[in-house]
């Protein structure tokens, strides 16, 4: 099979170079949300807030799985994304409970720090390439 880098060099930087903007731009829309719901504002539950996370979070699938396909990862080879897929799922459900689901005000802090930390490491393991991201080196 043909590298697709070989061919599209352009292609893989500008996806990577729009994955790694949505990652910015969709994690600090979600601290931004979440230190709005510590702080018992009203305007990070509003639908256009949450249309914004979720067109970001399409963008940032979007450029993540074109990355995953011109560079040939395999998550059962290449642990490291196995790990971050996994931990992606855990993200999403302690930022859901972080932002809302949780019954508390307390428990909803908790899961929003619990979320963040999940968020540092799936970067740091990303940038890594390694299961274990910052703890590896």
């Amino acid at each position: 099979m043909t590298n697709p880098l070989e061919y599209a060099p352009w292609l893989y930087r500008a996806t990577l170079t729009l994955h790694v903007s949505a990652v910015t731009l969709s994690v600090a829309l979600f601290t931004a949300r979440g230190l709005g719901v510590a702080w018992r504002q009203a305007w990070p539950m509003q639908a256009r807030w949450r249309w914004l996370s979720v067109a970001l979070d399409t963008v940032l699938m979007a450029a993540g799985l074109t990355l995953w396909g011109l560079l040939q990862f395999n998550p059962t080879r290449d642990t490291w994304l196995g790990v971050k897929l996994v931990l992606l799922l855990v993200y999403i459900v302690l930022g859901s409970y972080g932002l809302k689901r949780a019954k508390t005000h307390r428990a909803r802090l908790l899961f929003f720090v619990a979320a963040l930390a999940t968020a540092l490491t799936i970067i740091s393991i990303a940038l890594a390439h390694h299961p274990l991201g910052w703890l590896a080196s």
